[in-house]
């Protein structure tokens, strides 16, 4: 997702900073504190990265309250994740100013990310409440069933235990310690230890404190939520039979080396990395013709949105030979205003991106929006065809995190198909296209969709709505988990596993899963959805 190496730890032959995370002095309250009641620990402050002796303590204490936090009823838990939205609006205030300074990033643009974040907070408290989170599954007793009797059966989807979040770099809020990876894995019903990004350490500390008091208050056992910080902490966390599953946003390299932590332990655990996509856009002749103009534009402000730095900027557009936007494109990107990116490693990441980029065979700069500054980077804009994209695939195919994309013209369809095939996984792929074109979009579609986790048609891929339907994901190497999603009620299901009980009395089962359902739940009974009460 972002080629930071702030995030890569240190098994990593990348540059990183090796200072670690610290935090100013409106950090929470660490572990090293005086004892007492708390829903949880924040070990990222002013002394640096996080001490042996705290990460125990945050390991101990997830591990002490993942019973109690996993077995809390539906309503129960979805109160303490309301309550911790409730308690982040309400701080927005101060959040937002610290998210500016460590980040760069427009007080707009952050206020934006707290109200997703919290949006999507209580969208998994609606969807705990409403038990679709939970997939219970009941088939009666029936003897008469063939080829062999049926016993009574009752499936429910339980939280694995505690779970590892390293945040990233690009979303101060909706991918770090608020973020995505943490908001499902409360909502699976465990507990979550995030390793905080350096990029923004004071914000990351007083967040994670808002968060553990809200938890605090509402009644949420110890240990629910903690911070933890620094490099070789996340790994030694990685590391401990205690985490049961990870979530990751960041570069190939520091993914594919957290990952091969995560299986290689003596017990494997799930790793569920979001690493680098291209999100490529491909335009018919037929979309040219109607709406060029718009597509020209709509191209300029996804892939120069945020300076550059989504996960899913369009980092290629496809356009057929002949399809004479340049001049429109050119002018389009010369007009892009320059900002600060996010920090000086991400900065220095793209200023050598583009440099390896502008020095490829085949490459030429069609538009630059004037010489960069120190710290603020000029959108640029590249240019190929698709002959020379294959002749130098691996080379011109290597995502350069910050604002540049690659026009690619391309002959005719059959060199549009090859274009296509070029890719690897990719968390989205684009086609523009109109109705005279659904004969060459029932040829492609298939081919996007062997590529990407999210088809777009006639749209702009920055931007990923926070929603039941939606799927943040894809093949290797946009994720190294292509069949779940990071954004989305089915996140959750990442840090969740099956568990089936047979023949089990009423008694002794889970309230989701007793004859009088009496938590309310939606549940599938023999086949029908329903949240009616089961007769035996």
């Amino acid at each position: 997702m972002t080629q930071d190496p702030a995030s890569t730890p240190p098994t990593v032959p990348t540059p990183g900073d090796t200072t670690g995370a610290t935090a100013g002095p409106t950090a929470g309250p660490t572990a090293g504190s005086a004892p007492g009641p708390a829903a949880g620990s924040t070990t990222a402050s002013a002394a640096g990265d996080t001490t042996p002796a705290q990460l125990e303590q945050a390991l101990a204490a997830a591990a002490s309250a993942a019973p109690a936090f996993g077995t809390a009823e539906p309503a129960v838990r979805a109160g303490w994740i309301r309550a911790v939205a409730d308690a982040l609006d309400a701080a927005a205030g101060e959040l937002v100013p610290i998210a500016m300074r460590e980040s760069s990033l427009p007080e707009a643009r952050l206020t934006g990310e707290v109200a997703r974040s919290t949006g999507q907070l209580r969208m998994f408290a609606d969807a705990l409440e409403e038990g679709s989170l939970l997939e219970v599954i009941i088939d009666t007793k029936d003897p008469q069933a063939k080829p062999v009797p049926r016993p009574d059966l009752r499936r429910v989807l339980v939280p694995l235990g505690p779970v590892l979040v390293f945040a990233a770099s690009n979303f101060p809020f909706a991918f770090s310690v608020c973020g995505g990876d943490t908001a499902s894995a409360l909502a699976a019903g465990c507990p979550v230890i995030v390793k905080a990004h350096p990029g923004h350490p004071e914000l990351s500390a007083r967040t994670a404190a808002v968060m553990i008091d809200a938890l605090k208050k509402a009644g949420a056992p110890d240990g629910a939520f903690g911070l933890i910080a620094g490099f070789d902490v996340g790994v030694t966390a990685l590391k401990d039979p205690r985490i049961t599953a990870a979530g990751f946003t960041g570069s190939v390299p520091a993914g594919r080396a957290l990952h091969e932590i995560a299986v290689t332990r003596p017990e494997p655990i799930p790793f569920y990395g979001e690493l680098g996509s291209l999100n490529p856009v491909f335009v018919t002749q037929a979309a040219i013709d109607a709406r060029g103009k718009d597509i020209a534009a709509g191209y300029v402000g996804s892939f120069t949105l945020g300076v550059g730095q989504f996960c899913t900027k369009p980092g290629l557009l496809f356009l057929p030979t002949g399809h004479g936007l340049q001049d429109q494109l050119v002018e389009a990107v010369g007009g892009v205003a320059q900002a600060p990116m996010l920090n000086d490693r991400i900065k220095d990441g793209f200023t050598s991106g583009l440099d390896r980029l502008e020095k490829v065979d085949g490459l030429r700069v069609w538009s630059t929006a004037g010489s960069a500054t120190e710290g603020t980077p000029a959108a640029t804009l590249l240019q190929t065809t698709v002959p020379e994209l294959l002749a130098r695939r691996g080379e011109i195919l290597e995502e350069c995190f910050g604002p540049v994309s690659i026009v690619v013209e391309y002959d005719g369809t059959e060199e549009l198909t090859q274009g296509l095939e070029a890719f690897d996984g990719n968390l989205t792929a684009t086609l523009h296209a109109e109705d005279s074109d659904a004969d060459l979009a029932r040829e492609l579609l298939p081919k996007l969709t062997a590529r990407a986790g999210r088809v777009l048609w006639n749209g702009w891929p920055t931007g990923v709505a926070v929603s039941w339907a939606q799927h943040h994901g894809g093949p290797f190497p946009a994720t190294v988990g292509s069949i779940h999603t990071s954004v989305g009620v089915t996140a959750a299901r990442r840090f969740q596993r099956p568990v089936a009980y047979q023949d089990a009395p009423d008694a002794v089962l889970p309230d989701v899963l007793k004859d009088s359902n009496p938590a309310g739940i939606t549940r599938r009974v023999n086949g029908t959805v329903t949240t009616d009460e089961v007769t035996r």
